[in-house]
């Protein structure tokens, strides 16, 4: 499975990459990583058709990862699921109205994430699967 990480900060990458490991869960498939800097990469790899989650970075700047969970919504069809990471669990309806379908705050709490990404992956792996 491939999922997108995407941060301006490359501790948070590594961080996301370090929570989830090469096996969230042992029902899943191994799991890829690539991991964007910018907006215009996190596009042509979305856009390229892939990818089975994205993980946006919403404090990443110049471009937040909410606003680009909303565009990749309106514009890729049957877009893979989303996760957003929040600056705070108070921005959760942010994440809403980024049409993200998970997320999780800052600082990252390993488990929620593993948690919350298996649960995004699951119906991906399924899906293939059968």
């Amino acid at each position: 499975m491939l999922v997108l990480i995407y941060s301006d900060d490359s501790n948070t990458r590594s961080e996301v990459i370090l929570a989830l490991g090469n096996r969230p869960h042992p029902d899943l498939p191994a799991v890829d990583y690539v991991e964007c800097a910018t907006e215009p990469v996190v596009i042509s790899t979305m856009d390229a058709g892939d990818v089975d989650l994205a993980i946006l970075d919403g404090e990443a700047a110049p471009a937040g990862g909410m606003g680009i969970c909303r565009q990749l919504k309106d514009e890729i069809y049957q877009c893979p699921p989303v996760l957003v990471l929040t600056g705070r669990a108070e921005d959760g309806w942010l994440a809403t109205w980024s049409r993200a379908e998970a997320a999780v705050p800052h600082p990252i709490d390993p488990l929620l994430l593993a948690e919350t990404v298996i649960r995004l992956l699951r119906p991906r792996a399924e899906l293939t699967a059968g």
